[in-house]
């Protein structure tokens, strides 16, 4: 594990935060004692159904607007 003081933290944070996202734990010190860990984060797992992306839409009311505000909106996602 790799140690960085919080000063050398303030300067190369971004470093840091490199070296944890490849997969690196390291320990932060305050005058040579660890006082934290930098360590990646753990993987999200977000569940997409499998019809994402496959819906449509549909005007929920005609009035007023008589559906025209739809087509344009279908135009703009390319008729998605």
């Amino acid at each position: 594990m790799e140690r960085i003081s919080v000063q050398d933290l303030k300067t190369s944070l971004s470093a840091a935060i490199s070296e944890a996202e490849s997969g690196k734990s390291i320990i932060i010190t305050r005058h040579n004692r660890p006082v934290a860990q930098l360590i990646p984060a753990q993987p999200q797992h977000v569940h997409h159904g499998a019809k994402v992306g496959q819906g449509s839409i549909k005007a929920a009311l005609k009035r007023g607007s008589k559906g025209q505000y739809l087509s344009i909106l279908l135009d703009d996602r390319n008729e998605r």
